[in-house]
């Protein structure tokens, strides 16, 4: 019988959990995690994610594997989770978490409390576990693309999983970009969706300097003749601009959707899942108004999971929010050719459950 590699005692991770409980995620890289931090480390990550994002990334799918109700609710509070508490005090948080059992603070520090970080130790030992005992299938890569064809309405449409990063996008014709209210583009040596189509849509001559950072300056145009700069766009508004190099590889234009407000005084953001529905109806409304002004038309877009890095917002929440806005799209007759882009297959697998697609073999690639 194989050995199975050691797990984490539950004891040591829930002391752990009771640490971040009292600083916060916020706090979480000054923490000494090594349970958390070794658990973190052997999971599936995003290229160039810090080790504290890496914990929260694994404490927010701890949290959600919960399952809802009270328990994850208190949960997500506890830890400063849930949207726009990550910096709350923790008298706050423990506050804000007894309201949700409806007890008294002091009672829910001598009760409940221990139970919902229990339950979290529990859904992270669970994750380590899966993880170790998942098996091995050498000689075998997942697809880097992938057909799903969900039922909509009263037809069965295709939608196109791209499991890579967005520069890699060849022959679509728009490519959705979030963006914070302000559309101020990440610098481009960042890992967001963002910075990487202001990378890759610049012009840069033979030894990559760059020459012309083409998407930026068009955005930064956008935003002077609409009366944005200095001041914050309503979440949900969309700007359109050129594609800039990316044109090369078949893309025509890009849309800046602004999901993500800035949270005054520290370097994060707040988003709403009825933002990003919002902003994702607003673009397929700007796409049926632009595609017949182009030659040939445009009758494809592909979207990331708006809010799901930076914005925090869980993949699963992010997915619910722009797929409404898809869907509507779609049930009402539209013809455009959907595309969805995620760097991460663990991510791609959850959409394509989601959408009823089962991926095998036998089943379409592009």
């Amino acid at each position: 019988m194989p050995h199975l590699p050691h797990l984490p005692d539950h004891g040591a991770v829930l002391a752990e959990v009771r640490t971040v409980r009292r600083a916060g995620v916020v706090r979480l890289r000054g923490l000494d995690t090594p349970q958390l931090a070794r658990m973190a480390g052997e999971r599936p990550g995003e290229e160039g994610e810090l080790p504290a994002h890496a914990i929260e990334r694994l404490l927010r799918e701890a949290v959600l594997a919960i399952g809802g109700g009270t328990l994850q609710t208190a949960a997500e509070y506890s830890l400063g989770l849930a949207q726009g508490t990550r910096d709350w005090p923790a008298a706050d948080r423990r506050r804000r978490a007894a309201e949700v059992y409806g007890v008294s603070v002091e009672r829910f520090r001598k009760h409940h409390e221990l139970m919902v970080l229990g339950q979290i130790a529990e859904q992270l030992l669970g994750i380590a576990a899966r993880r170790t005992a998942a098996p091995v299938r050498p000689g075998r890569l997942a697809a880097a693309h992938r057909v799903v064809r969900p039922y909509v309405h009263d037809r069965t449409v295709a939608i196109t999983l791209h499991v890579h990063s967005v520069e890699l996008l060849r022959d679509v014709d728009v490519v959705v970009s979030p963006s914070n209210t302000h559309f101020a583009l990440p610098a481009s040596y960042k890992a967001s969706v963002a910075a990487t189509l202001r990378r890759a849509g610049a012009r840069t001559d033979p030894t990559g300097a760059l020459v012309e950072d083409l998407v930026h300056d068009e955005l930064r145009g956008w935003a002077v003749r609409h009366g944005t700069p200095g001041r914050a766009a309503l979440p949900g508004t969309v700007a359109p601009t050129g594609a800039g190099a990316l044109a090369e590889q078949g893309v025509r234009r890009i849309y800046h959707v602004a999901v993500a407000v800035p949270r005054p005084g520290t370097s994060d953001y707040d988003v709403q899942p009825a933002d990003i529905t919002r902003g994702v109806t607003r673009a397929f409304r700007l796409l049926a108004d632009e595609a017949p002004r182009h030659d040939p038309p445009l009758t494809s877009i592909c979207l990331p999971l708006l809010g799901a890095g930076r914005g925090g917002l869980p993949p699963l929440e992010s997915f619910g929010a722009l797929w409404t806005a898809v869907e509507a799209e779609l049930a009402r007759g539209a013809p455009w050719q959907v595309h969805l882009v995620m760097r991460r297959h663990a991510r791609a697998d959850l959409v394509e459950r989601l959408l009823g697609g089962a991926h095998g073999p036998g089943q379409e690639k592009r």
